[in-house]
């Protein structure tokens, strides 16, 4: 009887990571050989196979992203509140592209992992004949950019025609759409900039997520979230701590030395009534660029007897110090409240107290406008508290505003208090832009500015005042935040126009507060809030330069406004952030001497307009 074979041992599976070695005195097979390319030489008999070198291609671009990205730029292109021109177009269009490009790049990340799209994608490509599939996918690409370059060009001809609208309502030249057009190749390049940021930023964190778990044996999802923190933070310090800090000190440097360097035409001035006059307890030389100005400016003697009932005037007292004159806030507000003492300012029928802008200016216009109502019976005391201009100051040094505010006010209202009540100067307040921002920081609410002062101007003010801000939020019901109405207008107004200031028609009590704000000043309106979130005044229709309404669009609007910050002084006046035409009003509603009319506000408007042009 024959006993069954034995079973041959089970030929191992070679393993698909490690290959298999030829045995001893062997030679590979020419047939499973692999492949000699043209030009190298063969291997070696016994020699393992070489390795697959894998040339590092670029990945092309997401078409999620590409689609997110075109439909952000073309809604940059919508109507803001101030016209701008194409390079400001293409930064504008080129960032909101860059973040729907990250958004569309998300969403589908998102969609592919979860479980009930990715089953559906895989029914739908099941159902899909390979041959359609073979003759459609080659065409989806050139339609795509076909598609991506049509809507550019007709939202670039669409916004050619809104920016032209907006600029014929202010009486400035618009662009032609062939001007306009040229937008298009720069945003698409800024765009690209910034997509190959952030896949730069990934790529190192990537890097860093790799190396955590192969040298820190992390686990895979520890090790990614580690990666986007130790990125995120990197990032951070680069951009603050030597970018912008850097970068600021620079900038600060620079304008420390324009500082020292005067305005042409601007001379020592030799009246008793001013600071840096050889009488002065403020040395000239301290005041710094924009006080040395300020104090030198001002109504001549003809035109305060031009725009007096009577011809009876007197020489304005204006007061200011400089960073230079002391080292602190409280040290420039002793200082300056010494100098008016000095000058006989708490004599004169007004007191004006100024909050100045980042780099120490005054409007002189609006000062100028109340010396020439009163007849040049007026003080008016001002202090610097930074080199830096006004939008770069608002970003880094609100807190020195309102600090320099609040020094000044506290030592002036000190000094007025020691008087006899009945011989007190009327105390007024007044800030433009950040200006306005410091000098409302110096009072808790309207209750303590009414209680503490006898009247307010406060203009363009930005959307971080904070008491501004409380009153428009809690404006009377029905009112909208272009046309707010606070309390019946009987203790605060807010005004673009005069009209505004009339209204409603009732009773306005002294002390009157008044801000003065266009509804298309980007300043008034500009907020981080606007990035992910539908503001107030928004959710309203609000109608911009031409009659066009904006539209809110998540992060999109935020740039957009963003841009027109920058805009906001090249517009003409009546418009954007420009309000000289409007300040004469403005004091005549606040702080009008007694028995005033129309006609003394034509004249006192006839001499400002002479001097102005």
């Amino acid at each position: 009887m024959t006993q069954p074979a034995a079973n041959p041992a089970p030929t191992p599976a070679p393993d698909p990571g490690r290959g298999t070695e030829p045995g001893p005195g062997t030679e590979p097979d020419a047939a499973t050989a692999p492949p000699v390319p043209p030009g190298a030489e063969p291997a070696a008999p016994g020699a393992g196979p070489a390795p697959v070198r894998h040339r590092h291609r670029p990945r092309p671009p997401s078409p999620a992203g590409v689609v997110g990205g075109t439909l952000f730029a073309m809604l940059a292109m919508t109507p803001s509140l101030l016209p701008r021109d194409w390079l400001f177009q293409a930064l504008v269009s080129g960032i909101s592209a860059a973040l729907g490009y990250g958004l569309g790049v998300a969403l589908a990340w998102a969609l592919r992992h979860v479980p009930a799209w990715r089953r559906l994608m895989a029914a739908g490509r099941h159902r899909v004949p390979p041959r359609v599939r073979t003759a459609v996918l080659p065409w989806l690409v050139p339609a795509l950019a076909v598609a991506v370059v049509g809507g550019l060009l007709l939202a670039l001809v669409n916004g050619a025609r809104w920016q032209r609208e907006m600029t014929a309502a202010i009486g400035m030249p618009g662009p032609s759409t062939g001007d306009w057009l040229r937008a298009g190749p720069l945003l698409v390049l800024v765009a690209a900039a910034f997509v190959l940021l952030a896949r730069g930023l990934r790529w190192v964190g990537l890097r860093l997520e790799r190396g955590l778990r192969r040298w820190l044996r992390f686990p895979r999802l520890l090790a990614g979230a580690v990666a986007v923190v130790l990125v995120a933070v990197l990032t951070v310090v680069l951009v603050n701590d030597v970018l912008l800090g850097r970068a600021l000190s620079a900038a600060d440097g620079a304008f420390a030395l324009a500082n020292t360097r005067d305005h042409p035409g601007v001379t020592q001035p030799e009246a008793v009534e001013r600071s840096g006059s050889p009488e002065s307890l403020v040395p000239w030389d301290t005041l710094g660029r924009e006080g040395r100005r300020f104090v030198a400016e001002g109504p001549t003697a003809d035109e305060l007897a031009a725009a007096s009932p009577d011809g009876s005037t007197t020489t304005p007292v204006r007061v200011y110090a400089g960073l230079d004159s002391a080292d602190t806030a409280e040290g420039r507000a002793a200082l300056a409240v010494d100098d008016l003492e000095r000058a006989g300012a708490f004599d004169r029928a007004v007191l004006l107290v100024v909050t100045t802008t980042g780099s120490g200016w005054v409007n002189d216009a609006a000062v100028s406008a109340l010396e020439l109502m009163h007849g040049g019976d007026t003080a008016t005391v001002a202090t610097q508290y930074s080199y830096l201009p006004s939008w770069l100051s608002f970003l880094v040094d609100r807190s020195r505003a309102a600090d320099e505010a609040q020094a000044l006010a506290a030592a002036v209202e000190a000094r007025v208090a020691e008087l006899p009540a009945d011989d007190r100067p009327e105390l007024l307040a007044y800030g433009e832009s950040l200006g306005s921002y410091g000098s409302e920081s110096a009072y808790d609410s309207l209750a303590d500015i009414r209680a503490r002062t006898d009247g307010v101007l406060w203009v363009g003010p930005p959307n971080s005042n904070p008491v501004w801000h409380a009153l428009m939020e809690r404006r009377d019901p029905g009112t909208t935040s272009a046309a707010p109405v606070y309390a019946s207008g009987l203790l605060v107004r807010f005004a673009g126009d005069t009209d505004q200031m009339a209204t409603p028609p009732t009773a306005w009590e002294d002390p009157r507060v008044l801000y003065l704000q266009h509804a298309s000043d980007p300043i008034v309106w500009w907020g981080p809030d606007l990035l992910l979130s539908r503001p107030d005044w928004l959710a309203e229709p609000h109608t911009g330069e031409g009659g066009l309404t904006m539209t809110w669009y998540p992060l999109v609007t935020f740039w957009q406004l963003t841009f027109d910050l920058v805009n906001s002084k090249s517009v003409p006046d009546g418009h954007g952030h420009n309000y000289d035409a409007l300040t004469l009003d403005g004091w005549v509603a606040v702080a009008a001497p007694d028995g005033w009319t129309d006609a003394d506000t034509a004249r006192v408007r006839a001499v400002l307009e002479q001097r102005a042009g």
